[in-house]
């Protein structure tokens, strides 16, 4: 039996399971087999077959990846968006490999990488579906166009593609520690009251993957699928945006219900709407800053500011300009809204913010 038919007989087994107190734990080892299964299918093939036009480079500043199901105007989007054109018709599966794309924003280059549309089963292999995700699996950002003429069904769809090979949308890591030992047992600690998992359940997770000795301390309350995730180690957690195409062809209502979803955008891309707000709004998931360099007695030089990720310290700053200057460091002079005034003399961990003016003072 192959590793499709064994997820297939678990699935329908999860299906027809009554969830109660008495099945709680046999769930779980269903859930952790089919977890261990999922994660050898995403294991590369032994026969070395290079998949066509797959492999791009990551460049730029971030990467977006553009997934969604055929002909909803994905390749439409990276033609209005970059200086690519990709090939847009309106018959299905136009495009057939991954195509890049450059989004200059606010002096950043942003890759937008136009895959392939995934189909149903694209998790077990059906189209090129293991290859778009792999790509997927690469991005900071998830970009899921949709039509906004047909049912929400298409989101669910994806989602549960998107989920069954290991991407978790618009969640966090779970706040669990977790140590596999040589020996000892499974020690078993939460720092919080626990109701939605226990100890027995993590023992017979572990068991399943055939671990007898570990560590584990639950920092809060989670779930045996949010431990099974942890365990499995290969989880991506990435930011994702919802954008809903061809909003012309639809009522003012539906389109403001969209709206109003969490992370979604609506957008007509033939009429060129709302697309310089759909910019802002991944501008700021990816979490991007510019910070603006100053020579002693010079202005600041606007033109070509440093594209950084939010939360980033002066020390991030120093080796963005040369390797060699964070270990030269004295002080930083930092005009901007990261300072109580400005300018401010800062030592090598402050916190930079957007658009704010370094002045590096070397030892």
């Amino acid at each position: 039996m192959g590793i499709l038919e064994k997820i297939s007989d678990i699935e329908k087994e999860i299906a027809k399971t009554q969830k109660n107190k008495a099945t709680e734990y046999h769930l779980g080892l269903l859930k952790a087999k089919l977890a261990k299964y999922r994660s050898q299918l995403l294991e590369p093939s032994k026969k070395g077959e290079k998949g066509d036009g797959f492999d791009v480079l990551k460049s730029g500043d971030a990467r977006i990846a553009l997934i969604g199901f055929p002909s909803v105007g994905k390749s439409t989007l990276l033609s209005t968006l970059t200086k690519t054109e990709s090939e847009a018709a309106n018959y299905e599966f136009t495009t057939l490999t991954c195509i890049p794309g450059v989004i200059e924003y606010k002096g950043a280059n942003i890759q937008l990488l136009d895959l392939p549309g995934i189909i149903e089963g694209a998790a077990q292999g059906k189209g090129r579906g293991r290859q778009v995700i792999a790509v997927a699996r690469t991005a900071d950002l998830v970009l899921m166009m949709l039509d906004a003429t047909k049912p929400n069904v298409h989101r669910d769809l994806l989602e549960y593609e998107l989920e069954s090979v290991g991407l978790r949308l618009n969640k966090r890591k779970p706040n669990i520690y977790f140590k596999i030992k040589k020996g000892g047992g499974v020690s078993f600690n939460a720092t919080c009251p626990l109701t939605r998992c226990n100890e027995k359940m993590v023992q017979t997770i572990l068991h399943s993957f055939k671990i007898f000795n570990a560590e584990v301390l639950f920092r809060e309350d989670c779930t045996e699928d949010e431990f099974i995730d942890v365990v499995s180690g290969n989880r991506i957690y990435l930011p994702c945006i919802y954008v809903y195409n061809k909003i012309d062809q639809i009522s003012i209502e539906e389109v403001d219900r969209l709206a109003r979803q969490p992370y979604s955008v609506v957008v007509s891309c033939n009429m060129h709407l709302n697309l310089d707000y759909l910019l802002e709004v991944l501008w700021e998931h990816l979490q991007l800053i510019r910070v603006y360099t100053k020579k002693p007695g010079a202005p600041p030089d606007f033109d070509d500011g440093l594209i950084l990720r939010r939360g980033v310290t002066v020390e991030h700053v120093c080796h963005a300009i040369h390797r060699t200057l964070a270990a030269q460091f004295k002080y930083a002079l930092v005009w901007g809204t990261s300072t109580k005034y400005s300018p401010q003399r800062v030592g090598i961990s402050h916190i930079m913010n957007d658009e704010d003016v370094i002045q590096v003072v070397k030892k």
